[in-house]
């Protein structure tokens, strides 16, 4: 064989291997992951074109396939498409969201646990049927957290609400306003469909965001128990001691009345020295203030994250924001700026109260509250309670999954007894259950931008002794009343705990 034969038998043998190699990548490697790829439209037709499977509460579908006499076969429906959409998501040609995106490959019948299911249908020449997913949600706390907070904040008003199971995670509630309709955008009609979305992609009141665990605020006075923990772990307080407090707080460091802390009138607040008990039932600023500093900001961090802060947590429903303790400062010094630094004692004292650059969603601070209510333990929190084949037998059942001890049982008791004041004889009393003991915490969290509203928030679990449920409750916008997170979110929160214990 001549010299440019040979080189061009090589050169034709090198693009057969490339070629070889290659095709084996693609099917072998990255099938899977093309297939489950959102953006894959020709997956996306198949999937349209099989009956999708069930998504439960209970034994009812929240979303489910309908036949259709057109070229995709089978259309997705919302049964109630309002309560459940941030938690469901929706399931579009080419994407999903939600519950629709996290669990495609059960829903869509390409989870491999799913293989013989095929096979059998394959044989019997019947269409491949997606598996079921069940959900954590209890029906009644779910409509009734809706219900409420939909009055609450009127039709343009903004919030959430979350209810977690303290001993496993599992989340029972779980509310964002305002909410779309996922039947829109589950629609055949491409034109309608796209419609629907750029409406509401375009609206400001952000409807497709589920609040619940995208929108990070201030958390305001309910990170309090938060400060009260780290104090009474690190042996600084015990609830049988005074704590230091005041009419007002002058910020270490700094000059100016922008700088002082007050109480808001809160004139129980005003001595020197304060009981513990009176500093979270009063929910007085400058004692938490000056707590946090006498912690430092290491102490305070490390009792944060403990709780949370500053990780991921949420495994089976997509688009967690993490909750934030911030582990530094940036200045900007003549446009420039500064290496990161550590929180200085004005800054770690704002933190204290949950201003500052102190950020949660209301996940974050129903966790918080399941946690000391689960003496101290935090659980990942969790929606999908079961996957199921599509005639209903179980291929997996989620087991409650421990992340860490936030706190020891001693302090979850003492920061228990102080909540259960709170609500007894103290800011939280609109969540006072008869007959029950309920701890509770209030937040209005100032928003940082001069004349606008503040932030509602209120945080409990009840039983206080034997905690069956924990709530968050976060008001965003609520247009024409007065935003105070006890008034507002006491409350839901009780209707809510009401419901899970069947009051």
């Amino acid at each position: 064989m001549n010299k440019p034969i040979r080189a061009v038998s090589i050169f034709s043998l090198a693009l057969f291997v490339a070629l070889m190699v290659n095709v084996t990548y693609i099917q072998f490697w990255k099938a899977e992951d093309y297939n489950t790829d959102p953006a894959n439209a020709r997956a996306a037709e198949a999937s349209f074109a099989r009956e999708r499977g069930l998504i439960l509460v209970g034994q009812d579908p929240v979303a489910r396939s309908k036949p259709v006499d057109d070229q995709y076969k089978y259309l997705r429906v919302y049964p109630k498409p309002f309560q459940y959409a941030p938690i469901t998501g929706y399931l579009q040609l080419g994407s999903q969201t939600g519950i629709e995106r996290s669990q495609n490959a059960i829903l869509s019948g390409e989870d491999p646990r799913l293989f013989v299911n095929r096979l059998v249908d394959l044989l019997q020449g019947d269409s491949n049927q997606g598996g079921n997913v069940v959900l954590t949600i209890n029906q009644r706390a779910q409509r009734i957290a809706y219900e409420m907070l939909q009055e609450t904040v009127g039709p343009e008003g903004e919030g959430s609400v979350v209810a977690i199971e303290p001993k496993t995670g599992r989340i029972l509630a779980m509310v964002s306003l305002p909410t779309y309709d996922p039947n829109e955008l589950a629609s055949h009609n491409a034109a309608e469909r796209t419609k629907a979305y750029d409406r509401l992609e375009a609206d400001e009141s952000e409807p497709l965001l589920n609040r619940a665990i995208q929108t990070r605020l201030f958390p305001g006075s309910t990170f309090k128990v938060v400060t009260a923990a780290a104090a009474i772990e690190n042996g600084l307080y015990t609830i049988d001691d005074n704590v230091p407090s005041g009419a007002s707080y002058q910020l270490p460091g700094t000059t100016g009345e922008q700088n002082v802390v007050d109480n808001e009138g809160r004139y129980l607040c005003n001595s020197e020295e304060i009981s513990f008990a009176t500093a979270m039932a009063q929910s007085c600023n400058t004692a938490f203030a000056k707590m946090a500093v006498e912690l430092g900001p290491e102490k305070m961090r490390a009792t944060a994250e403990a709780f949370g802060f500053n990780s991921d947590y949420l495994l089976d429903l997509p688009g967690q924001a993490q909750s934030v303790y911030p582990k530094s400062v940036t200045d900007v010094i003549d446009g420039e700026e500064q290496p990161p630094r550590e929180l200085n004692d004005a800054e770690t004292a704002r933190t204290g109260f949950g201003q500052f650059d102190v950020q949660s969603t209301p996940l974050q601070m129903a966790m918080v509250a399941a946690a000391i209510g689960n003496r101290g333990t935090l659980m990942r929190p969790y929606v999908v309670e079961e996957v199921q084949t599509a005639d209903y037998q179980t291929l997996e059942t989620t087991d409650p999954d421990e992340l860490r001890p936030a706190i020891s049982p001693e302090t979850a008791a003492q920061v228990t007894e102080l909540m259960v004041d709170t609500v007894d004889a103290g800011t939280a009393s609109p969540a006072a259950i008869p007959g029950v003991d309920v701890a509770g915490k209030t937040g209005t969290a100032q928003r940082g931008i001069a004349g606008a509203p503040p932030y509602g928030w209120f945080i409990s679990f009840a039983p206080a002794g034997n905690a069956q449920v924990a709530v968050a409750v976060m008001i965003q916008e609520a247009p024409g009343k007065e935003i105070a997170g006890g008034q507002l979110g006491g409350p839901i929160a009780k209707a809510v705990m009401e419901a899970v214990m069947e009051k």
